[in-house]
């Protein structure tokens, strides 16, 4: 436990919690030159009982992430959740800024030609859906450039929000320092960028400059505009973007995030931690969680603020270990949904325990941390279906959804499959398997399988290049399936797992034409993979698609 809690290691130095949380608790700056904060201890309980100074949402890595893809029940993401949540927390938080470090808008840095107006479209619906959740600033990624520095500037403008980065050179629209006030406290926002690619270059026409210097320039700018509280926004390699907290001790909170981001996969959390003074947070990618930074600003005389750790970061480790543990179990009930070989008992059991785990979690966030003068609160809170989802936010995704729909049925209604080379098998869809094989028929036609296209249709996505691929047989195979022809390969058919037929239709008594007994593992590899699927158990789960003529006597 103690080498977990062991964080920091950067350029020489070395960060213990639990040693920061102690000296916190006794009124110890941790900053050189910082007055220590005035007496009159404060608990946990009183904190709750009084709004915060400052409320900080930070989002680390969001990269186009509008809600999550894929059937695992519950998961983690959508920005109509993350939209519900700030609502519901409006009057507990008036005063309340939501940042972002990272790439924002897309992705991937790269857009193909033919994806060119549906992720152009996405980025506009991610930018109005920031602009209703209040985003303030957020420090670009090299994913933000995607369509170029006029479309990066047109989505900040629909958000609403600044782009910071004050090391970076010529780059449009960008800046370095904004100062907000709400009512108390003025909030000076620094961020800095290294939006770098693979190869080592830049967005067209932008440099980056040395982020320390850009940091530091930025403190003396935002305290000169009257800023009391400072946070700073680096899109940097982890390594380096501690070592500003190393070396500017001023800042209050940095928010961290990649440089830039690639593919949809989702990373795991990462807990927050302590570099002198400085409270440093990166949430995982794609809004699977929001760090919440609740900062209460007391007399502390003329010196400089100071926050303490009034709860949050000497408990984020154990903290993150039950999240880890509670996600688990969710994800093996949920997949023990319709599996017949589990029985009621165990499903009950890990219920309990799943309910057991969850109280653990709430009493430990609940628990009592006495501080002096000026302190702060942190906690991960998870994006989930129960937060709700905020109306306008969710219509704006409709709109999204639709536009694309009626675009993509269009422009590609032209698209039709490859022809299968010369003596190759092409796919004929579940109607002329049927003519052979009618048991098999009535046991796929109760499954999942068959609806998964009517799925994509209640929400307006069977024409999106996100979604159709799974959806359908054959996708973008020689004689399979496009987005717009598939009339007679919609939903996940026999041929998905057994290939395609034309040669076995032809000759069935003929070995080899036709996988008999497809491996469970091939589902894994084409559509049951993170982040679509979670904990997905491929051998159990071809027990739910089998019956009599298909796999049973």
């Amino acid at each position: 436990m103690m080498r977990s809690l062991l964080r920091g290691v950067r350029g020489g130095y070395a960060f213990l919690i639990p040693v920061l949380a102690i000296a916190a608790a006794g009124g110890v700056a941790a900053c050189q030159g910082c007055k220590p904060p005035s007496q009159g201890a404060a608990t946990v309980e009183d904190a709750a009982a009084a709004r915060p100074t400052v409320r900080l949402y930070a989002l680390s890595t969001v990269a186009g992430a509008l809600e999550p893809c894929g059937c695992t029940k519950d998961q983690l993401g959508g920005i109509d959740h993350l939209a519900a949540l700030i609502e519901a927390q409006r009057d507990e938080a008036p005063g309340r800024l939501v940042l972002g470090a990272g790439p924002l808008l897309f992705t991937d840095p790269e857009v193909k030609a033919e994806r060119a107006s549906q992720d152009a479209w996405k980025a506009e619906a991610m930018a109005l859906a920031a602009k209703e959740i209040g985003l303030t600033a957020w420090a670009p990624g090299e994913n933000d450039w995607a369509l170029g520095a006029e479309a990066l500037v047109k989505y900040s403008e629909q958000s609403g929000a600044a782009l910071l980065g004050g090391n970076l050179e010529g780059a449009q629209g960008v800046r370095g320092v904004v100062v907000r006030e709400v009512p108390g406290v003025k909030v000076g926002l620094i961020g800095v960028s290294d939006p770098k690619g693979r190869a080592g270059t830049y967005p067209a026409g932008v440099k980056a400059g040395p982020a320390l210097d850009a940091m530091k320039a930025g403190v003396a700018e935002a305290k000169r505009q009257g800023a009391q509280v400072l946070v700073g926004l680096a899109a940097l390699p982890r390594g380096e973007a501690l070592r500003l907290a190393d070396h500017v001790p001023e800042l209050h909170v940095l928010v961290l995030g990649k440089p830039s981001e690639r593919g949809d996969g989702n990373d795991g959390p990462k807990p927050p931690v302590m570099i002198g003074s400085t409270l440093v947070v990166e949430t995982p990618n794609h809004l699977q969680s929001v760090a919440v930074v609740d900062l209460f600003v007391r007399d502390g005389g003329d010196g400089p603020l100071v926050f303490a750790d009034a709860g949050g970061v000497a408990r984020a480790e154990e903290l993150m270990s039950l999240s880890a543990r509670i996600r688990e179990l969710e994800i093996r009930i949920n997949g023990w949904e319709g599996d017949r070989t589990v029985s009621a008992k165990d499903v009950a059991d890990r219920k309990a325990d799943l309910e057991r785990l969850r109280a653990e979690k709430a009493k430990l966030e609940a628990a009592k941390t006495e501080v002096s003068g000026s302190f702060f609160r942190y906690s991960a809170v998870e994006v989930r279906e129960k937060l709700g989802a905020d109306k306008d936010v969710a219509g704006q995704l409709l709109a999204y959804y639709k536009r694309v729909n009626t675009h993509n049925k269009e422009a590609f209604a032209d698209r039709v499959p490859e022809p299968p080379a010369k003596g190759e098998a092409s796919y004929l869809g579940v109607d002329a398997c049927t003519n052979c094989h009618d048991e098999a028929r009535k046991v796929y036609d109760a499954t999942a399988h068959a609806r998964a296209y009517a799925t994509l249709q209640q929400d307006f996505k069977e024409f999106n290049l996100d979604c159709v691929s799974c959806h359908v047989t054959g996708y973008g195979k020689p004689g399979g399936s496009t987005v717009t022809h598939n009339a007679s390969l919609q939903n996940v058919q026999c041929e998905e797992c057994h290939g395609p037929g034309s040669l076995h239709a032809e000759n069935p008594e003929k070995k080899g034409l036709i996988v008999l007994s497809p491996p469970p593992e091939s589902c894994v590899s084409q559509c049951h993979h993170p982040p679509h699927v979670e904990g997905f158990d491929p051998v159990a789960k071809m027990e739910l698609i089998l019956g009599p003529g298909h796999g049973r006597d």
